[in-house]
C-alpha cells in the first residue's frame, strides 16, 4: 500500500484546517452581525412558521446548525421558547445548514478557490488589524473563508488515490457492493463520523471529496449525508444533559425529526435520489461527473430537509406530545436554579451574551422579591410564620451568592471566546451589575437580621416609626421595580435613568430627616435608645440598598446589557 502514516497525519491536519476555518468564519460573521442576530433571535417566539424561517436564516448566516440547536435548547431551558416553537426553529436550522454544501460544491469543486486563498489573506490583513470592530470581524470572516478552502484543497490533495492503491480499493469495494445493506452501513458511518467530528459541515466536505474521487458512488454519498443528519443531533442532546425537562425534550424532538426523515427517505430511496440526480443533470445542466456528484449531494441535502420540514411542520404538536410522553418531568425541578444559562451549555460567545442578559434580569427579579419578604417579616406577629419567612430570606440570600458566582464564571468563559470590543465592554459592565445585584440581596438579608434581633430583644416600634419605615420600604420597592424594568428593556436610554435618580434623592433626603428626628425622639423619651438603634439600622440599610440599585441602573444605561 502506497499510503503512509505521515500521509494520514496530513489528511487529519487538512481536516483540522477546514474545521478551524469554519469556526473562524462563523465567529467573524456572528461578531459582524452582533446585535442584529440577537434581535432576530428574540423574535423567534411568534409561531412555528416564523420560527422555522428564523432557524433557516440564523443557521445560513452563522454556518453552524449545531450552534443554532444548542442555542435553542438553551432558550427552551430558560423558558424563552416553548417546546413547540423550538421544534420549528430546529427544523429551519436543518434547512439552513444545507447552504454549506452548496458553497463547497460551487466554489470548492467548480472553482479553484484555494488559488485565491493567499491573496484573500493579504486583503484581510488590514481589516483584521483595524481598530474598528466591524472591519476586524469582517477580516476574521475572510481569514476563516480562506482557511476553510485551503483545508478543503488539502483534503482533496491528501486523500488516498484508490487507483494507485489496489489493496485499499479492494477493501473499500468489500463494503460498497452489498446492495441496500451498503446504504445502511454508510448511513451509520456518517452518523458516527459526525458524532466524533461534531461538525456536519466537515463530514459533508469529506463525503463530497470521497464521491468526487470515485471512492463511493452518489447513492452511498447520500447514505453518508443521511447519517450526518442523525449524527449532528448529538450536540444538542449533549447540551441538554445539564438542562431541565423541557430542554431534554427539545433535543429529543430534534433527534426524532431527523430520524423520521431518514426512515421515509430510505423507503423511497432510489426514486427520491434519482429524481434529484435528474434535476441536477437536466435542469441545472451540470454534466461534468466529478462536479455533478457534488451538486447532486448538495441538492439532495436541501431537497431532503425541505421535504422533511414541509411534512413534519404539520405534526409539531404530535412530536411535542411524543417527547413529553417519553421524557417525564422531574418530580421537582429546582425553582431557583439558573434558567437561562447552565454549566456545559455555553453556546457561541457572541450569542451567549443574550443568555447572560436574560439571566441577570431574572437575578434582579428574584432579588427584588426578597424585599417583599422583608416587609412581611416586619409586620409578622406569629413566631412560626416569622421563622419560616426568615428562613426563606436566608435561602434566597444563599441562592443569590451562588447565582453571582455562576453568572460571573459563565461570563468569564464567554470572555475567553473571540469577541468584539463592544461585547468585551458589555461583559465588564455585566459583571459589575451582577456584583451590585448580589449586594442588594445582602442588604435585604441584613434588614431581616435587624428585624429578628428587634424581636428577640422584645423591642417595639411606635406607630410613627412603623409609618416612616413603611414609606421607606415603599420608596425602595419603587427603585427596585424601576431597576427590573430597565433591565428587561431591549433598548434603554439616558432618559430612563431620571426616575431612578429622583427616587434615590428622595430616599437620601428621607433618611436624613428620619436620622434627625430619631435623635429628637430619643431625647424626648418617645422610645428607648436601643429601639432607635434597630430603627436606624433598617433606615440606613434601606438607603444603602437604594444605592446598590442606582449602581445597577447606571451600569445598564452606561452600556445596555
Amino acid at each position: 500500500m502506497d499510503y503512509s502514516f505521515f500521509d494520514l497525519l496530513r489528511l487529519i491536519g487538512s481536516l483540522g484546517l477546514f474545521l478551524y476555518g469554519m469556526k473562524i468564519m462563523s465567529e467573524g460573521l456572528q461578531k459582524f452581525a452582533g446585535d442584529s442576530l440577537r434581535r432576530i433571535l428574540t423574535a423567534m417566539t411568534t409561531n412555528r412558521v416564523t420560527g422555522m424561517l428564523t432557524g433557516v436564516l440564523i443557521t445560513a448566516l452563522i454556518q453552524s446548525s449545531s450552534a443554532t440547536t444548542v442555542m435553542v435548547v438553551s432558550f427552551v431551558n430558560a423558558g424563552l421558547l416553548t417546546l413547540s416553537q423550538s421544534i420549528g426553529v430546529i427544523m429551519g436550522a436543518n434547512i439552513g445548514t444545507t447552504v454549506t454544501a452548496w458553497i463547497i460544491s460551487a466554489l470548492g469543486f467548480k472553482i479553484d478557490i484555494a488559488a485565491f486563498a493567499l491573496p484573500l489573506l493579504a486583503f484581510a490583513i488590514p481589516l483584521f488589524f483595524s481598530n474598528k470592530s466591524s472591519r476586524k470581524s469582517m477580516g476574521e470572516f475572510v481569514f476563516g473563508f480562506a482557511f476553510l478552502f485551503m483545508g478543503l484543497q488539502n483534503l482533496k490533495a491528501n486523500a488516498p488515490d484508490l487507483g494507485a492503491n489496489p489493496d485499499m480499493l479492494a477493501f473499500v469495494q468489500n463494503y460498497t457492493d452489498m446492495g441496500f445493506l451498503s446504504i445502511i452501513l454508510f448511513l451509520f458511518i456518517g452518523a458516527i463520523l459526525t458524532m466524533i467530528v461534531q461538525a456536519s459541515a466537515a463530514t459533508m466536505a469529506i463525503t463530497l471529496i470521497m464521491c468526487a474521487n470515485g471512492w463511493i458512488d452518489y447513492h452511498l454519498g447520500v447514505a453518508l449525508v443521511l447519517g450526518e443528519n442523525i449524527g449532528t443531533t448529538i450536540t444538542a442532546n449533549l447540551a441538554a444533559l445539564t438542562g431541565n425537562t423541557q430542554a431534554r425534550r427539545a433535543a429529543l424532538a430534534h433527534l426524532a425529526f431527523n430520524v423520521f426523515g431518514v426512515i421515509w427517505v430510505l423507503l423511497l430511496f432510489y426514486p427520491f435520489t434519482d429524481g434529484v440526480s435528474w434535476f441536477v443533470e437536466h435542469v441545472m445542466g451540470v454534466s461534468d461527473p466529478a462536479v455533478a456528484v457534488s451538486f447532486k449531494l448538495a441538492a439532495f441535502h436541501t431537497a431532503f430537509n425541505i421535504s422533511n420540514t414541509c411534512i413534519m411542520i404539520w405534526f409539531v404538536r404530535f412530536i411535542e406530545k411524543t417527547v413529553c410522553t417519553l421524557i417525564k418531568p422531574k418530580v421537582e425541578d429546582e425553582e431557583y436554579r439558573l434558567r437561562f444559562i447552565s454549566g456545559g451549555m455555553l453556546s457561541t460567545a457572541e450569542l451567549s451574551i443574550l443568555q447572560a442578559h436574560k439571566e441577570i434580569s431574572l437575578f434582579a427579579e428574584r432579588t427584588a422579591r426578597m424585599l417583599g419578604m422583608v416587609r412581611e417579616l416586619f409586620y409578622e406577629k406569629n413566631e412560626e410564620v416569622f421563622l419560616k419567612t426568615y428562613a426563606r430570606v436566608e435561602k434566597y440570600e444563599s441562592i443569590s451568592d451562588r447565582m453571582e458566582i455562576e453568572i460571573a464564571n459563565y461570563l468569564t468563559q464567554v470572555s475567553e471566546g473571540r469577541l468584539s470590543s463592544e461585547s468585551k465592554e458589555e461583559i465588564r459592565i455585566m459583571l459589575r451589575a451582577v456584583s451590585e445585584i448580589e449586594s442588594i440581596a445582602d442588604s435585604c438579608n441584613n434588614m431581616a437580621r435587624s428585624i429578628k434581633r428587634r424581636n428577640e430583644f422584645k423591642s417595639v416600634f411606635t406607630d410613627s416609626q412603623n409609618k416612616h419605615l413603611d414609606h421607606m420600604f415603599e420608596l425602595v420597592s419603587q427603585a427596585l421595580t424601576r431597576m427590573t424594568y430597565i433591565l428587561s428593556k431591549n433598548e434603554a436610554t439616558h432618559e430612563d435613568i431620571n426616575p431612578s435618580y429622583n427616587i434615590e434623592n428622595e430616599i437620601n433626603n428621607y433618611r436624613n430627616q428620619l436620622k434627625s428626628r430619631n435623635i429628637e425622639d430619643i431625647n424626648n423619651k418617645l422610645y428607648q435608645y436601643q429601639d432607635g438603634v434597630y430603627y436606624m439600622d433598617l433606615v440606613g440599610e434601606s438607603e444603602k440598598l437604594a444605592d446598590y440599585v442606582l449602581n445597577v441602573v447606571q451600569a445598564v444605561i452606561e452600556k445596555k446589557i
